[in-house]
């Protein structure tokens, strides 16, 4: 049909005539809502990218090991959908004065989460200590 004849009968059908294959000949064009279908690829592309995000587990140098197996745990759940994970270890008073200390645990702790998971975990940031706080983050691999 001519191009015409096309735009004539997208006209009668409140639809739009969109260009399919311009460099084909003849050209191809198909009879559709175009906002539509331009909401609909938005939706699409926004909708992969809001499903990786960055959750934060916050404990103490000397929180007690059933607390920290139970945060490892939720760390795992978050790792498995996909997450991000950042590890916030917040020190007060003297607990600042052995920042080497509580780097080396947060390390160990990492090590141990992968050694547990069963896919491996990348870390994106190494343990560092940043002030009152030692942080760090992972990814799954």
């Amino acid at each position: 049909m001519s191009v015409e004849d096309g735009i004539e009968e997208a006209e009668e059908r409140d639809l739009d005539l969109v260009e399919v294959a311009p460099n084909a000949e003849p050209v191809v064009c198909k009879i559709m809502d175009y906002g539509k279908f331009k909401y609909e690829q938005s939706k699409k592309k926004s909708g992969k990218s809001d499903n990786v995000s960055l959750k934060t587990l916050r404990f103490r140098p000397k929180t007690g090991e059933h607390d920290l197996n139970t945060k490892l745990d939720r760390a795992k759940g978050f790792l498995e959908k996909g997450n991000q994970v950042k590890f916030v270890m917040q020190m007060r008073g003297r607990e600042r004065k052995y920042t080497d200390r509580w780097v080396e645990k947060l390390e160990d702790i990492i090590e141990g989460l992968r050694e547990d998971m069963d896919r491996d975990i990348k870390i994106v940031n190494e343990a560092s200590s940043e002030g009152w706080r030692i942080t760090a983050i992972v990814e799954p691999g």
